[in-house]
């Protein structure tokens, strides 16, 4: 069997990429799919949209590289993480539109929670934080506002999970209702000490176990592609969220490895090995993979929110690009952003400020600036919001980075990963395949398949295409960060009345 069919189910795209033994690529296929807002901070998807786009994408990719399903020789999926989706078992139809990690409808059953003390519970069971960005109030908002379903949910009729869930469910016909550790992890309901379902906060969050699927390792038989979707079976071998099959794409197999993902949010992960370490600086412990029940290895996350959403918002809100790929164009016009500082908090701040009432800002604008200050501002607030994450990691860690890998739609911007060398003041490493996230979940695929024989084989393909050097002192840096954390004051607490 000749290649490896990553479906890379992503917050505003489905993709499908077919790798060869090499981990180049040799085929791809992207749909963009709705979004859907519809009041202030909610964020939904279609879940059949979500199905559809990503099934065209698989066959596209195959078709592209004319290839047959005997070709290949298994699945990975990776997929965005803590979105949720409930379902009829007997039917597979969905009882409402997933409700998308960025959503905040759920922030005052957080309140009233934390209240109640949940909040430890969460951070000793999970290392996440009480916030609404994560499954379980999401899954119990559900339960509460669509009429009758928590009756239904307790009686087993119902089916919680992730997208990967539901695209395995969809795949195998309803034969399979199956997780991975990675998306299990980032529920609020998942143990990550003991391995399993947390009876403590299922009853927390009042979720029937009933609706829960079976979780298993990164690399595993996940269950088999039915004929109909690709004109023979595919085996479905390997599951990891987006931010860890990043990190495994980056071959971030060693603790003490960071990497950062630009996305419609962006995702700092640092590999802290067999060792949970527990965040005094608002970050996530998480777990990295598993290849095997009953052991996982770990990480430190700092998850923000809105990066390349605030390309988009340039794009479709204000209308000054007319395509996502024309914002570096745009932002070279200008030497910098003229002290304007643009906060892209549409649904609150992530790491490391935990702030689901902050909104959008952007301060310092004068008579003198233009829409390619906003350009460039836009592409700072990614640099600057990885900086903020980064110091509270290496403070949590006890460590000083040596390097940050990156990867993702805006690793590609030049400008952009010079500016976030010079704020973190370490070389910034962008690897020849951007696309780790597919590659990631290609590699737990192949490796589980026996495509690659181990993990080594795996690592040694790694390779870099450009290390940005830092070029700034650190007085300039200083004083950049110091403004930055200014406007940050500035957009917190907005939508708190």
């Amino acid at each position: 069997m000749s290649v490896v069919l990553a479906l890379d189910q992503g917050t505003t795209s489905s993709r499908a990429v077919v790798f060869d033994g090499d981990g180049r690529i040799v085929a791809f296929d992207q749909r963009e799919f709705t979004q859907y807002f519809p009041r202030p901070g909610w964020v939904e998807h279609d879940p059949h949209e979500i199905w559809t786009s990503q099934l065209e994408t698989a066959r596209a990719a195959l078709r592209n590289a004319a290839l047959a399903a005997s070709d290949v020789a298994a699945i990975g999926i990776t997929n965005q993480r803590e979105t949720t989706l409930l379902w009829e078992r007997a039917s597979g139809k969905p009882v409402a539109n997933a409700i998308v990690w960025q959503d905040r409808r759920t922030a005052p059953l957080c309140e009233a929670l934390r209240a109640r003390g949940v909040g430890e519970l969460v951070v000793d069971q999970t290392g996440l934080l009480l916030d609404p960005y994560f499954s379980a109030t999401k899954i119990a908002w559900l339960l509460d506002h669509v009429e009758g379903l928590r009756a239904r949910a307790e009686a087993g009729e119902i089916a919680f999970g992730t997208v990967d869930t539901w695209l395995i469910w969809n795949l195998t016909g309803g034969a399979r209702h199956v997780t991975d550790m990675t998306n299990a992890s980032r529920t609020m309901l998942f143990d990550i000490h003991r391995l399993c379902w947390s009876d403590e906060l299922l009853a927390a969050f009042g979720v029937p176990r009933a609706m829960l699927p079976e979780v298993l390792p990164c690399t595993a038989e996940f269950g088999t592609a039915a004929v109909e979707h690709f004109g023979g079976p595919i085996r479905i071998a390997a599951v990891a969220g987006d931010q860890q099959a990043a990190l495994i794409g980056q071959a971030g197999f060693e603790p003490g490895l960071a990497k950062n993902t630009y996305g419609t949010g962006s995702f700092v992960v640092l590999n802290t090995g067999e060792r949970v370490v527990r965040s005094e600086h608002g970050l996530l412990s998480t777990i990295a993979f598993a290849f095997e029940p009953g052991r996982a290895t770990y990480a430190l996350e700092g998850s923000i929110f809105a990066t390349g959403a605030a390309v988009q918002w340039l794009r479709d809100g204000l209308g000054i690009i007319g395509r996502s790929a024309d914002v570096e164009r745009l932002a070279r016009e200008v030497e910098d952003s003229g002290d304007c500082f643009f906060v892209p908090a549409f649904t609150g701040l992530g790491a490391p400020y935990w702030d689901p009432h902050a909104r959008g800002t952007i301060v310092g604008i004068t008579r003198g600036t233009t829409r390619a200050h906003f350009a460039r501002a836009a592409l700072d607030a990614m640099a600057y919001q990885t900086a903020d994450v980064v110091a509270a990691m290496e403070r949590d860690a006890g460590l000083r980075l040596a390097e940050l890998r990156v990867d993702g739609g805006a690793s590609a911007n030049d400008l952009t990963m010079q500016f976030q060398a010079d704020l973190l003041g370490v070389p910034v490493v962008r690897p020849a395949c951007i696309e780790t996230t597919a590659l990631g979940a290609a590699y737990l695929a192949g490796l589980q398949a026996g495509y690659w024989s181990d993990v080594e084989t795996v690592a040694r393909q790694w390779r870099a295409d450009r290390r940005f050097a830092p070029s700034i002192g650190d007085a300039r840096r200083e004083e950049l960060l110091r403004r930055w954390r200014r406007a940050v004051e500035r957009s917190r607490g907005w939508a708190c009345d």
